[in-house]
């Protein structure tokens, strides 16, 4: 009898399932590898609830890794030592079986080594995007909104 490995078990190298992917396409690029991401529509400039959030590797400390995201993020551009890639179209995430679009925002996303990049389209204030995004992760840890 022939053992077939289960389906979860498939991507073991990346440190998670197939199910559990996430990939960012914008400008004909495609990035493999995220492990955590912070998608930012340009109205959570006024409306902070628009901004989503997705881990490959969910658990309960979940919500402290964005919050340090974000603030990480913020800080490091404020140190000019943040990776910033602008985007000159839709920006896509595919995450399990959903895809989430926008035609206009930034996303924060962690790679496998620990590092921090944003891809954001270049017609929006950077130091703005990223301040919001950091306030609203922040009050998530603290207020559990």
């Amino acid at each position: 009898m022939v053992n077939s490995i289960p389906r979860f078990f498939v991507n073991v190298k990346m440190g998670m399932s197939v199910e559990q992917r996430i990939v960012i396409k914008h400008s004909g690029i495609e990035i493999q590898g995220c492990v955590s991401v912070i998608l930012v529509p340009d109205i959570a400039l006024n409306e902070p609830g628009y901004i989503k959030t997705f881990t490959a590797q969910s658990g309960s400390h979940s919500k402290h890794e964005f919050q340090a995201m974000a603030q990480m993020a913020y800080y490091q551009y404020q140190d000019d030592e943040l990776d910033l890639v602008t985007a000159d179209g839709e920006i896509q995430v595919f995450y399990q079986e959903t895809v989430e679009e926008i035609a206009s925002g930034m996303v924060i996303y962690r790679d496998k080594e620990g590092e921090f990049h944003v891809v954001i389209h270049d017609s929006l204030n950077k130091k703005k995007m990223l301040e919001a995004t950091n306030r609203y992760c922040t009050r998530w840890v603290r207020l559990d909104i």
